[in-house]
């Protein structure tokens, strides 16, 4: 269980990265393609029987794997694991909160060491194939989920159909299965307003806006997640291609408004910042939005040279370690609300100030 204790355990994985072209606004790429196998009940309505049916043909196509990507990747039973470290794994975005939730002996992920490959079994779908990666690289990684579906689709045969494609549990993924995303941190579109409007104006162009975990999530410490919303009637490549010039026109408005924030309230700017940092560096209590609020401001800092000596990636990793499960998992124990408050203040300053984390 090597690479699980590792994802488990270490805060940083590799999706966290700064240094890919634009990381300074795009947090991650992903891609997500749904595959169901021919002749099995979608998930919703199979049995504990026919569910590991589903499971065990994917672990022997992996298990039998030669040269590629699937080779390495673990197996993760949900039965062998407790729900925290389920809630753990989707706080990384490793797994859909939906199927974080689920508990039995036939749901599954198969994941790689550094996080950036994950097969979810028998989530909506008998497979989702997910690669998450750093920064701007949508073409990246769908041809690696690509390689990990041609590796499964040599030995099982897919729910598919000449005429409208693959076939899958929502109508919506029907066609190529296909879900492309960015994660996108848009501060300077929020201060000056112009947010609600752009997304409204992207909505009409079939892309969808949401929170940072995805459909039915909130938005906060403003981080959006752009994803196409049409599957049928364009290829993949299409697809990728589409949701990544939105994406770039996005990119090029927010850094427009972080131009005129710099150059029309500079003090305003530094001030934000600095009361940011002020109030990270030194709150013994503090709630997981207030944090994610102040982690933004202090990002806009270091992305803009108001702040120095923080880095990118370490504001990526706090987004992440101060989530419910992963500070249950550090301090090894449950926790009320006001627990949590205080562990979460401990946690932001031993990463900013690289103090020690108090018991």
């Amino acid at each position: 269980m090597k690479h699980l204790e590792h994802l488990l355990n270490e805060s940083h994985i590799r999706w966290m990265d700064s240094t890919e072209k634009d990381s300074d606004i795009v947090i991650s790429s992903r891609v997500r393609l749904a595959r169901n196998i021919q002749g099995m009940v979608f998930p919703q309505r199979m049995n504990e029987d026919q569910g590991l049916q589903v499971m065990d043909q994917l672990f022997k196509v992996r298990d039998n794997a030669g040269d590629g990507l699937l080779r390495d990747m673990q197996s993760v039973v949900f039965s062998d694991v407790s729900a925290l470290d389920r809630q753990i794994l989707m706080e990384k975005h490793m797994m859909s909160p939906e199927h974080a939730a689920r508990d039995g002996s036939y749901f599954a992920l198969m994941i790689s060491e550094d996080g950036s490959l994950a097969n979810m079994i028998n989530e909506e779908d008998h497979l989702r194939i997910q690669c998450l990666l750093p920064g701007m690289q949508v073409s990246k990684a769908y041809r690696l989920a690509e390689q990990v579906d041609d590796e499964f689709e040599k030995e099982i045969n897919y729910a598919f159909d000449e005429r409208i494609g693959y076939l899958t549990s929502c109508p919506t993924n029907v066609g190529t299965g296909l879900r492309v995303s960015v994660m996108l941190h848009l501060p300077a579109l929020q201060m000056t307003g112009q947010g609600t409007h752009i997304y409204q104006n992207i909505s009409q162009l079939g892309i969808a806006v949401r929170g940072m975990y995805g459909e039915g999530s909130q938005a906060s410490g403003n981080l959006f997640q752009l994803s196409n919303q049409v599957t049928l009637g364009q290829s993949e490549e299409e697809i990728c291609h589409y949701l990544q010039t939105i994406a770039g026109q996005v990119v090029s408005q927010e850094r427009a408004m972080r131009e005129n924030v710099a150059r029309q309230m500079p003090y305003h700017l530094a001030d934000r910042v600095g009361r940011a940092y002020g109030i990270l560096a030194h709150a013994r209590v503090i709630s997981s939005n207030e944090a994610l609020g102040l982690l933004s401001d202090l990002r806009l800092g270091v992305d803009m040279g108001v702040l120095t000596g923080v880095e990118r990636s370490t504001l990526n990793e706090l987004t992440v370690a101060i989530r419910p499960a992963h500070l249950q998992k550090r301090f090894l124990k449950e926790m009320d609300a006001l627990e949590r408050d205080v562990k979460r203040a401990d946690v932001v300053r031993n990463l900013l100030l690289g103090g020690r984390t108090s018991e």
